[in-house]
Order: structure tokens, then sequence, then C-alpha cells
């Protein structure tokens, strides 16, 4: 396949997107991809002068590929905005600009232009206040841009890409989620035989497509605390979680659990685990950012193309500023290509 091709959403125009890709087609240090910004050239050239980074802008025809990787040049595949920004100021008129960039990214990973998209991130409110009162997010939007019925939100740290000492352990941080963007009173009734199954399933096939695992082995946290403490703490262990996993088991999975939240994390667990599913949200992503925010990045197991993102939002208070850190989008980016080369050794 040789190097692949990244598409590079900016995401939120006055956000940190724009400054992130940037300031890393400006920095010397090794980044043998190609990346491909997709964003309005005049918005890149603006914040690279207001960032004091002299970036050569090389804008490209749709069909045209960006060849190596030069340092202090950003390839851009043009999408016009719709109104002028100003860095730190979000404008509810350039949601169809957001989307536009995603949709010409879905399109060059369709049609074999990139091998992956990473993007950066967006500004919710922005897009429904600009006209689509539905958005819930990049996740739910590629999804059905997809035309696929479910998806998994696993988070990575950069211990994915080498490795991180835990401890004694070397141990690659990768935790996926069983539900995500929930109350907390909503969670139990959410979790089900049916859609821990559809869960675990598609995290395993992830790991072995995306990620050339073969035989991957994953520890599922409880839901309460002590994992129920055989039913005083609560029943969802015993009634749905144990039983589901006995299934899966049957089918060849690799499950440990479920586990205790409170002590999976921790070295002796983890040492020789491939991913963690989590119950909900905070229950695994805390755990992962307090162990590498900003050295990890935001995957989406389940679609026909490779997606990765960064760990953190739109920081419109940095965006212009020169203080905001790439070393998300550096991770992202890395992640996406080991990736898109996995799946390229193991096509479905």
């Amino acid at each position: 396949m040789g190097e692949p091709v990244l598409a590079l959403t900016c995401g939120e125009p006055a956000g940190i997107g724009p400054d992130l890709a940037l300031m890393l087609a400006a920095d010397p240090a090794p980044l043998p991809r190609r990346p491909v910004a997709i964003g309005d050239p005049a918005l890149l050239a603006e914040r690279a002068r207001q960032l004091g980074l002299a970036v050569r802008l090389r804008e490209l025809a749709p069909h045209e590929a960006p060849g190596p990787r030069v340092v202090g040049e950003l390839a851009v595949w043009p999408v016009p905005l719709a109104v002028p920004v100003t860095a730190g100021r979000v404008d509810p008129a350039n949601a169809d600009y957001v989307l536009a960039s995603l949709d010409l990214a879905i399109a060059a990973c369709r049609d074999g232009r990139a091998q992956a998209m990473v993007t950066a991130p967006l500004h919710k409110g922005a897009i429904i206040e600009g006209g689509h009162p539905g958005f819930t997010g990049h996740t739910e939007y590629l999804r059905d841009a997809c035309g696929v019925d479910e998806v998994v939100m696993m988070l990575a740290t950069d211990a994915a890409l080498h490795g991180r000492v835990l401890g004694e352990a070397q141990c690659p941080l990768r935790v996926a989620l069983a539900t995500t963007h929930l109350p907390l009173r909503q969670v139990p009734d959410a979790i089900t035989a049916a859609g821990l199954t559809r869960v675990l399933r598609r995290l395993a096939a992830g790991l072995r497509r995306d990620f050339g695992l073969a035989a991957p082995r994953i520890l599922v946290c409880g839901l309460n605390p002590h994992a129920g403490e055989d039913g005083h703490l609560g029943r969802e262990e015993i009634e749905v979680i144990t039983p589901t996993l006995e299934a899966l088991r049957g089918e060849g999975l690799d499950l440990v659990g479920p586990l205790p939240a409170d002590t999976l994390f921790t070295p002796r667990h983890l040492e020789g685990a491939d991913a963690v599913l989590a119950m909900y949200h905070d229950q695994g992503l805390a755990v992962l950012k307090y162990a590498g925010f900003g050295r990890g990045a935001n995957i989406t197991l389940g679609l026909p193309l490779v997606r990765t993102s960064v760990d953190h939002g739109t920081a419109l208070d940095l965006a212009g500023s020169g203080r905001a850190d790439p070393g998300s989008l550096r991770v992202a980016l890395a992640l996406a290509a080991q990736m898109a080369e996995a799946r390229a050794r193991r096509p479905a």
C-alpha cells in the first residue's frame, strides 16, 4: 500500500484544529505519513500568520494525491468557509462548512484517495445552532453516513503504538465503552445482554482487523462497586454481565471479568490485556485520560473506513495563541496509519 494518505479535517474553524494541523506541518520531528488537511486555505493562511508559522500551503485538486511529506508544507483539499472566522469566536454560520469537510474525508476514504480519516475537534453546539438540531457528534454522523447500525467508541493512549511503563508492566491502554454519552441514572437500564454482545463482538473484530491482534484479550469492568460484591451491591453482574461473557467465551472470545473497575486498571491486570471494556463513559475514560491526556486518540470501530480523532475539545481559549499541544493529533495520525496498514493486510 505504501505510506497511507490521511484525510485530516480541521474541525471547528474558530478552535485549535487549524492550529494543530499547521503546527505539525511546521514541526521538523519525523511524521512518516501523508496528511492532507481539509479546510479553507484562506483560514489556514491567516492562522499561520497569527501563529507566526512559516508554513506553505499547497492546494490540491479534488483527486490529486499529496505526495511525500515536506517539512514546512501543508497539503490541502480546499473547502470554503461560509463566513470569515475569528480565532476563539464560534459562528454557527460555518456549520455546513464543518460537515462538508467531513463529507469530503468520507468520500476520499471510500474512493481510495485516502486510506484513513483523522478528525480535529468540532463544536457540537455550533453545528446544532447552524441548522442541524439532530447532530450529536462525529461518531454518530460517521455511523449514519457510512450506513452502519452500530459502532464502538474506543480511546487509546500512545502506549497502543509503542508501550508505556505502568509499574513493571508494558501496558497498551485501550478503553472501549459499552455505553457512551448517557446520564448516569440511565446507564443500568442500558446494560443489556444484547447490547453487550454486540459491543464485545464488534470490539474483538476491530482489534483483530485494525490492530492485527489474532486473539485479543479483553478485560470487562463490572457496573457496580466491587463488581457487585456477589449481588450485595447490585445484581447486574450476576444477571446480565456474567452470563453474557460466558456465552461469548463459547464463541471463542477471550474475555476476563466482570472485574472491579477500581482495581482493573492496575499493572497486574493490564499486563497481557489488549483492551478494556468499561460500562460507562467516566468509568474508563477518566483513568485513560489521567494516564495519557494529550497523548491519546479516539477511535471509531465498526466503520467501513478507518477513523481516529484527538482526545480533547476545541479549546477556543487557546486558538491562535500558539499554546495548543499537537501531541494528541500526532498520536491520532500515527494510529490511523497503523490501523490502515493492518486493515490492508487483513481485509474484511
